[in-house]
């Protein structure tokens, strides 16, 4: 069978080889730790801790603020320092609950001790939801809500997004090389809430150490199979990957159930099996350091709420002094104007960039050539939407489905004449939507 894929996209340079083969290390936190109550979309969590309580690693501290919004555990023991406003990675600041480390790291009780075979459907995506498990790729969406369709026997496939198709990032590549029987596992929890679905391993092809453990796993695994995609980005995005494997096309006003699809990244379905089968709330995750301004690129175990600063000190320090420092990718990442940041639950890279490749560049005119076009992943035309967004024409912009746009950098990265097309599609797709809703 070829390998699965989309239309358009683009190839750039990966960079992953700087840290792919680096083995996961844990870190241990020297300061203090920062919970802030937004790492999600939808209500902030609401504190339940004051100043000056005592908490356990594993203990609540913020409640979920709704149905769509996700709870925050502590991920050390220690006393609540003070709860304010504190800088994220995106560069806002958000109501946090600030922790003094202890030390001891003294667990709170586990949120469930039950076989998993003992469990009920219901049972399971209460525990998920209590863990405080979140889209961990990016996005955040909180994932009791994602795996609660109104037809869950309408769900054909659940997805693991194994791609990584963002350049530097290795995490999920790590986990899937030292975790395979977890991510397997957490598939296996997944699958329990839907009786009619098919668990599906997309991984590039890129990745073919990766494919023969996922294989070796799911052999004689009737509802488990593991798939090649093509090695491109945004091969990880959620609609292109939805299409690669399945040839079933979603667009913004929908969502992956109604074409009978659940998607989940790596770290995500870890997170659900150390949820359901261990009782572990989500206190941790995996992330990459690395970029040509780090002295020792890597990947860390690190519990939530660490700042970056340690991060950075774990991974040998900078190399001088970096243009550019971004969480995430390159591609779909936030430049940071500092890193005295915590670690958040969608925290999967930090990237120090020695050169400012984009800043370099002064636009010139299109040249009309279709590249952008051609790159365009959702089919759209970025040069034209960039012209209506320039211009403010809100309507030409929304009849060229503007709001179409998954905001994957592709047209901007093609541009000979450098236009910043994705930085101009966006703000005017942002600002549609929100007019969308005072309507």
């Amino acid at each position: 069978m070829g390998l699965l894929t989309f239309k358009g996209g683009i190839h750039p340079n990966d960079g992953k080889s700087l840290a792919k083969d680096k083995a996961i290390v844990e870190v241990l936190p020297e300061g203090d730790l920062v919970f802030p109550l937004s790492q999600h979309i939808g209500a902030p969590a609401a504190p339940i801790v004051k100043v000056g309580d005592q908490v356990l690693k594993g203990q609540k501290i913020a409640e979920a603020g709704g149905f769509v919004s996700a709870p925050v555990y502590s991920s050390v023991s220690g006393k609540v320092k003070a709860i304010a406003p504190y800088f994220t990675p995106t560069g806002g600041k958000v109501s946090s609950i600030i922790i003094e480390n202890d030390g001891t790291y003294t667990e709170a009780e586990r949120l469930n001790t039950r076989s998993l075979d003992l469990i009920t459907k219901e049972e399971i995506l209460n525990l998920i939801s209590e863990a405080g498990i979140v889209g961990m790729g990016g996005a955040g969406f909180p994932t009791r809500v994602k795996l609660s369709p109104k037809e869950p026997e309408k769900i054909e496939y659940v997805i693991a997004n194994c791609a990584e198709c963002e350049p530097y990032i290795t995490a999920d590549y790590r986990r899937m090389l030292e975790n395979p029987e977890e991510l397997v596992e957490g598939m296996r929890v997944i699958l329990k809430l839907f009786d009619n679905a098919k668990g599906i391993f997309a991984v590039e092809d890129n990745k073919p150490d990766c494919i023969a453990k996922l294989e070796q796993l799911t052999s004689g695994e009737p509802r488990m199979e593991v798939v090649r995609l093509m090695t491109k980005y945004p091969q990880g995005g959620e609609r292109q990957l939805i299409y690669a494997v399945t040839k079933r096309a979603i667009n913004s006003s929908m969502l992956p159930a109604d074409v009978g699809c659940v998607v989940d990244n790596v770290e995500t379905i870890i997170h659900i099996y150390d949820a359901v089968v261990n009782g572990r709330p989500c206190i941790d995750r995996v992330v990459t350091v690395s970029g040509d301004g780090i002295a020792e690129p890597g990947n860390f175990k690190v519990p939530l709420g660490i700042n970056q600063q340690e991060l950075i000190k774990a991974a040998g320090g900078l190399k001088g002094a970096p243009e550019k420092v971004i969480s995430g990718g390159p591609m779909m990442g936030f430049a940071m104007f500092t890193l005295d940041v915590p670690v958040t639950k969608t925290s999967s890279s930090i990237l120090c960039l020695t050169k400012d490749e984009v800043a370099r560049y002064e636009p010139s005119a299109c040249i009309n050539c279709g590249r952008c076009i051609d790159a365009c992943p959702s089919r759209l035309i970025p040069s034209r939407l960039a012209d209506y967004a320039e211009r403010h024409d809100e309507a030409a912009f929304e009849k060229e489905f503007g709001v179409e746009c998954m905001e994957c950098g592709s047209c901007s990265y093609v541009c000979p004449a450098k236009r910043q097309l994705k930085q101009a599609i966006s703000s005017m797709r942002k600002t549609v939507l929100a007019n969308r809703k005072k309507k």
